[in-house]
């Protein structure tokens, strides 16, 4: 599928040629398309997708993805690429409208300054995540309303996915993570997540290698000491200790046993009963090895 290089998007022209490359942008393009399959993402007729570009490694990851899946006729939904500028001191607001414009990748430019509202808001030594998060969510939200979209897509990848677990259980004190799909709270639009099978290092040499004009996040990224960053250090222990330890631990995410959790609004375990023919057999067995053992007992002593 992704070997045809004379027929393909502007967007991954210029793909390096090698043997690694073209397994790591196929490795991406199936994850993709399994997490598209797997959690039902295409809702059907007329479905049109707001793509999240943040400008870094992941989103751009993304986009390339699903604009390959597209061309190749295997999505078959509308994407609008939207790029909310936050007003962070220093963001190039002309990359990525320039970057789009010249890929011929339909697009939005939004301007909300979310950034001064963050830093008004949050005192000195807080992260600014859950805030700035909640503020993005709205605006990509309203703009999702606005230009008729089923669904906002964002890009975060198993491992973004992995990290918020264990932040939940170290932190939050429940099993939970980023769902691969949902719907918001209004319950007028989907919320996406393809690459949920996608790991980062993957994200990381693909943007790379296609030279995409990555944009570091100078809000988030910039605090230090945050949960996430400690999470992330004991994942990277984890994996160093034992190669694939990450993509275990994300395959239990996919494989979880209520009945083997502690959670009773899950599963119903005052409601657990044997069964009628199991339990008499059982007290029927039960008697009948009384009465041996008796039997036995008996005819040691001369009875």
């Amino acid at each position: 599928m992704t070997n045809d290089l004379d027929d393909i998007h502007p967007i991954l022209q210029g793909a390096p040629q090698t043997t690694e490359f073209r397994k790591l942008r196929k490795r991406i393009v199936r994850n993709v398309r399994e997490a598209v399959e797997q959690y039902g993402m295409v809702e059907g007729r007329d479905a049109r997708w707001l793509v999240c570009l943040s400008g870094g490694k992941d989103s751009f990851t993304l986009l390339a993805a699903l604009i390959e899946l597209k061309w190749r006729g295997l999505l078959p939904v509308d994407l609008l690429a939207c790029n909310l500028d936050q007003g962070q001191p220093g963001f190039p607001a002309t990359v990525l409208p320039e970057f789009l414009t010249k890929m011929g990748v339909p697009h939005r430019i939004e301007y909300q300054d979310t950034y001064s509202i963050v830093m008004d808001k949050i005192p000195a030594g807080r992260t600014y995540c859950a805030l700035c998060s909640r503020l993005r969510r709205g605006n990509l939200y309203r703009i999702a309303r606005e230009e008729g979209c089923t669904a906002v897509v964002l890009g975060h990848h198993r491992d973004d996915i992995l990290e918020t677990f264990f932040m939940n259980l170290f932190h939050g004190g429940r099993l939970a993570t980023m769902p691969p799909k949902l719907v918001n709270e209004q319950g007028d639009l989907f919320l996406y997540r393809p690459l949920a099978h996608v790991a980062e290092a993957d994200c990381e040499k693909f943007a790379r290698a296609m030279n995409y004009p990555i944009i570091p996040c100078d809000l988030c990224g910039s605090q230090d000491g945050l949960q996430r960053q400690q999470v992330k250090a004991i994942l990277d222990g984890w994996e160093k200790n034992s190669p694939g330890r990450r993509q275990v631990m994300f395959r239990a995410l996919m494989n979880a046993r209520p009945s083997h959790l502690l959670d009773p609004k899950l599963w119903d375990f005052t409601g657990l009963e044997l069964k009628e023919n199991v339990a008499l057999a059982g007290q029927s067995n039960l008697r009948d090895s009384e009465e041996t053992m008796d039997n036995d007992s008996a005819a040691r002593h001369g009875n």
